[in-house]
């Protein structure tokens, strides 16, 4: 099941968000980095966000197994300066690993795609780190495209090199 998350659900999207960043930046972060990531911390500040004034049009939807959050996106209108206001982001996407690749992460997308379209936008990015090859994949199955752009991310301390992907909402992707 798939619905709109709320300030309840933030220890859980904590718990997966964490989870998800040690499975999937294993040898792309620094270890130590990794091990420190705290769900408590990640609770705090989801519970933050779920608490202040959001934009119009931005959401996070929850993907639930047994009653339990296994998976979350984070939905919005593109941080990016070159944005068009047409153009919406996908900001992040994680599952659980114990739930990858049995089509959750295809569904979770497709919601927050529909979502995006139902508020408006017409055109969708996300960013992703150039090296996850794994995540890449699953991108351009659904119809993303890396668009050229790139940027270097070194909020956590230690630099990151990511690209940008870029798709229609108007369109169907083809998928295979």
């Amino acid at each position: 099941m798939i619905r709109e998350a709320s300030i309840s659900d933030a220890a859980e999207i904590a718990l997966v968000h964490v989870q998800s960043w040690q499975a999937t930046y294993r040898g792309k972060f620094p270890q130590a980095f990794l091990d420190n990531l705290d769900p408590n911390q990640r609770r705090d500040g989801w519970s933050r966000y779920f608490s202040t004034q959001r934009r119009c049009h931005e959401a996070v939807l929850v993907s639930e197994f047994k009653e339990k959050i296994v998976g979350f996106v984070n939905i919005g209108p593109s941080r990016d300066a070159d944005a068009q206001v047409s153009e919406g982001e996908v900001r992040a996407i994680y599952l659980s690993p114990k739930f990858c690749g049995q089509g959750l992460g295809r569904e979770l997308m497709s919601a927050s795609l529909d979502a995006l379209l139902r508020f408006g936008y017409t055109e969708a990015t996300l960013w992703v780190l150039g090296d996850n090859e794994r995540a890449r994949r699953f991108y351009e199955a659904g119809g993303w495209v890396h668009d050229g752009a790139t940027k270097s991310d070194d909020r956590f301390g230690f630099a990151v090199s990511e690209v940008r992907y870029r798709r229609s909402l108007l369109y169907p992707a083809n998928n295979p």
